[in-house]
């Protein structure tokens, strides 16, 4: 009898999250937040609590981190990384600085101690990679001139994770100083350790893992990851780090044939992971948190839109593609719920997963929306400024309308390869 309410119980989750994934394609938004949505359905407080397979679904949404980050790591080899470290760190600290403050300030102010500051950084800091490349592709902008300075921050972002993750991880333990600097000392070194093997080796190992049938590579390279990942955690360190560099170290057609096998599982199982952080979340929970989510997603959708706009203009992007970049970074989704997801199972603050929640919710509908209208709005409003200016006296000093359109043309020329 249990066996049989479990699969009835999961075969509706599933067959519920194919439907929301359907809708939310139709009109071409991201299902993250319709699948939040179900979880907060499906949970205590919602409609229809689970109950025999909660379990099995809190072992699917591990699965499903580590295949997010292992999809992220074959997405980039060792190489690209290194550049990247090299060309863009600048950006990437303007990154930090303009979007982690926010989150840290906004947890020291609500009193709820310097752990969930770290933790609330770390939620409004990182993009959503996934949101950001669909809309990208869904908007015929990944060729813009300003697309690789989005994809570099995006990396250098990616890239934090595996240092920001353990520090997370360690202070949730409630370890020492010591102890925590040990496994900060000990992912670094074992983050360095997989980036000189990927450069300097990563054709042996992508020949070892490469299979010409496509069930042996998909079951060695998940098995490989799952392996790995679980040595991370039993060292102290962050699982989902572990799975991001066994992704760095693969390259090449054995990487691609990965991806392409793997990406129907990851979206099982990322589905299932978003299920799982709502059943954790009473939505009665969120009403009275929903202000300060919706002031803090306003204050980090701006310094979003600044980093974009001040990496770019550093890159020599034109006025219009600045503000692209910046309006394409606002979205944040699957790592600020991992982040979030950390803490809730730590039960360091109880209000910190309702916020995660509902800061998600907002940015990931609206981040969309500013890919597509940031630039125009910054355009208008610009015209806007630049005829009023007309009436000034010091009007016969500056361009007029049609000269500054003319600039403006003229510095989008090179927006697209």
């Amino acid at each position: 009898m249990h066996s049989a309410v479990f699969l009835i119980e999961f075969g509706a989750i599933i067959l519920a999250l194919g439907l929301l994934g359907r809708f939310a394609g139709r009109f071409q938004f991201s299902p993250i937040p319709l699948y939040l949505l179900a979880g907060l359905a499906f949970g205590e407080g919602g409609l229809l609590p689970l109950g025999a397979s909660e379990e099995f679904v809190a072992i699917g949404a591990e699965i499903g981190v580590i295949l997010l980050l292992l999809m992220l790591g074959l997405e980039y080899t060792a190489n690209d990384l290194v550049s990247n470290l090299k060309t863009q760190y600048p950006a990437g600290l303007v990154d930090c600085t303009l979007n982690a403050l926010p989150g840290a300030i906004a947890a020291l102010l609500m009193g709820w101690g310097p752990v969930a500051a770290v933790v609330l950084a770390g939620v409004t800091w990182i993009s959503s990679s996934g949101v950001i490349a669909k809309v990208l592709n869904d908007l015929g902008r990944v060729g813009n001139r300003e697309t690789p300075v989005i994809l570099s921050i995006l990396v250098l972002e990616d890239l934090a994770m595996a240092i920001y993750l353990p520090i997370i991880t360690a202070l949730l333990a409630g370890v020492g100083w010591a102890a925590g600097s040990l496994t900060l000392a000990i992912a670094l070194g074992a983050a360095g350790i997989v980036l000189f093997i990927a450069v300097r080796y990563g054709r042996l190992i992508s020949r070892f893992v490469s299979s010409d049938d496509p069930e042996k590579l998909l079951l060695v390279v998940l098995g490989l990851t799952i392996l790995v990942a679980g040595i991370a955690q039993q060292l102290q360190v962050s699982a989902a780090v572990g799975a991001f560099l066994v992704g760095i170290a693969l390259s090449g057609e054995v990487a691609e044939g990965a991806h392409s096998l793997l990406a129907p599982l990851r979206d099982l199982f990322a589905a299932v992971f978003f299920v799982f952080f709502g059943l954790h979340t009473d939505p009665s929970s969120i009403p009275p948190v929903l202000l300060p989510a919706l002031a803090l997603a306003v204050v980090t959708a701006l310094t979003k839109i600044a980093t974009g706009y001040w990496a770019s203009r550093r890159a020599g992007v034109s006025v219009k593609g600045r503000w692209r970049a910046g309006g394409a970074l606002v979205a944040r989704g699957e790592f600020s719920i991992v982040i979030a997801g950390l803490a809730v199972t730590a039960g360091i603050e109880p209000s910190l997963g309702p916020l995660a929640t509902a800061y998600v919710l907002i940015l990931v509908v609206i981040g969309p929306l500013t890919a597509r209208y940031t630039q125009p709005i910054a355009g208008y409003l610009t015209g806007v400024l630049g005829r009023r200016r007309e009436t000034t006296p010091e009007a016969a000093a500056v361009p007029g309308p049609r000269e500054a359109a003319e600039t403006l043309e003229g510095q989008d020329a090179g927006d697209r390869s």
